[in-house]
């Protein structure tokens, strides 16, 4: 009798070239939503590129024609009764959803969110968790999780006041509505929405150029500006963190490339 050979496909492709690192979720057929396996590669290959040095960013992005749909809820018992329900769902987003924010919160390199179709649920709070994030004209976003009864987890009561406002954070979480990624811009949810054609070059410019950036300044640039504190409070941040990046070997080369007329060559020390 031959043995059949089965073998598993990958949750999340990676692929490195050119100190960028692309990440692609990898469920087409449910619109990338998310189950336990899928979070452990996530963060299995999250670890990995942040500990390569040779990676100097990381895109991360969907397979197929979504982005994101949140959570699979295939991956939960949905017979149980709602004290199990209320009890799976909790392990989710403690222990699984909050983990990947806080990981994408502080990931010592800049990230870019490629947002290839729609972005639902935790889908379009995970876009918002990377430093840039770019979309097709035809990507879009929605706060589902009304829609099932539930609030914004993921994150989302966090970015969608800050990089929206109060007004438009209630409107979209309330009304459970689909914001088209222009308007998204307009919102100030993401940084750029450009037409499909032009996506993948769009997002290959971005992600080149932020490689080729001093990756700690790009670092301490992201805490500064979410730390979010007073005026007093922000000026000792920027302090500290302007303190390290004066020691840094990037600084050096900055200013000796500036006083020599030539391009600085970055290396991310």
């Amino acid at each position: 009798m031959t043995a059949i050979k089965t073998t598993m496909t990958p949750l999340i492709l990676s692929h490195t070239a050119d100190a960028v690192t692309t990440l692609t979720l990898n469920a087409p057929d449910k619109l990338n939503s998310f189950t336990r396996a899928m979070h452990a590669q996530l963060l299995s290959t999250l670890e990995t590129a942040a500990n390569d040095d040779a990676v100097r960013c990381v895109v991360i992005t969907g397979a197929g024609r979504g982005f994101c749909a949140g959570q699979d809820l295939a991956d939960m018992d949905m017979t149980a009764p709602s004290a199990g329900l209320s009890e799976q769902l909790h392990d989710l987003v403690a222990n699984y959803f909050n983990v990947l924010i806080t990981k994408l919160h502080e990931f010592p390199k800049p990230i870019v969110m490629a947002v290839n179709g729609i972005a639902a649920g935790a889908g379009a709070n995970l876009a918002q968790a990377g430093d840039i994030c770019i979309a097709k004209h035809s990507a879009s976003f929605v706060q589902a999780f009304v829609n099932i009864g539930l609030l914004p987890d993921s994150g989302g009561t966090y970015f969608l006041p800050r990089n929206a406002g109060t007004a438009r954070a209630l409107g979209m979480a309330m009304l459970g509505g689909k914001l088209p990624a222009a308007d998204a811009v307009q919102a100030g949810l993401i940084w750029q929405a450009v037409p499909d054609a032009e996506f993948d070059a769009a997002i290959a410019a971005t992600a080149t150029k932020l490689a080729a950036l001093p990756t700690q300044a790009l670092f301490a640039i992201r805490q500064a500006i979410r730390a979010g504190g007073t005026l007093a409070k922000q000026l000792q941040v920027e302090d500290t963190l302007q303190t390290h990046l004066a020691g840094t070997r990037d600084f050096a080369e900055g200013v000796n490339a500036f006083l020599g007329k030539r391009k600085a060559v970055f290396t991310g020390t």
